[in-house]
């Protein structure tokens, strides 16, 4: 009986490993957690906008704004976190013009602006899609400290293990936090909320 109890403990914990492991992007939330401050997350980045216009980090100085990296094949992460967007920007009301979301692909060669502009207004007109150069995207994705790796399919296929989570913003630029994938609705909208608020 007591063997059985140790299976089943070690079973449960594998489990919770690899369930963090997918939500997570491939990194766990405590991975690098001593030498990554909050400081350290963010930074310049100049990529093209889904209308074809070149932005960078001063594009959005001045307004609170949360990122997501992402891309358009994804199958399941990015489409969930789209739609918890349109929610919530609902829920926002009249403040729902008072903070940008962006959503930057790590998949810049397929996700063209165009690809981009087309799949985001599946979602309604809440998101701002990002891409550019492999090189623009690479500083990117390297500025946010964000994990993002091919993975080989069938036929030439692949898609990305990418980081799953949110990153906040506020007005100044400052990192304010994340916004966990599938994290309850409510939390969610508060963390918007003082977001917004900037307290």
């Amino acid at each position: 009986m007591k063997a059985l109890r140790i299976i089943v403990w070690v079973l449960v914990a594998v489990l919770f490993g690899a369930t963090g492991w997918l939500v997570f992007g491939g990194r766990l939330p405590f991975m690098d957690a001593a030498s990554v401050a909050a400081s350290d997350i963010g930074g310049p980045f100049s990529l093209v906008d889904m209308n074809g216009r070149t932005v960078t980090d001063k594009t959005f100085a001045g307004r609170p704004h949360v990122i997501f990296f992402g891309y358009t094949h994804c199958p399941d992460v990015c489409p969930t976190t789209l739609g918890e967007y349109a929610a919530l920007k609902e829920q926002l009301g009249p403040d729902a013009g008072k903070v940008d979301l962006l959503f930057v692909t790590v998949d810049p060669e397929r996700d063209t602006p165009a690809v981009l502009k087309d799949y985001l207004s599946s979602f309604g007109d809440i998101v701002l899609g990002l891409s550019g150069s492999r090189d623009q995207v690479d500083a990117a994705i390297k500025a946010f400290r964000v994990y993002a790796r091919k993975v080989p399919g069938e036929d030439g296929d692949y898609g990305m293990d990418h980081t799953a989570s949110s990153f906040m913003f506020d007005a100044n630029g400052q990192f304010r936090g994340t916004i966990a994938y599938m994290e309850e609705q409510n939390t969610a909208l508060q963390k918007l909320k003082t977001l917004i608020s900037g307290s």
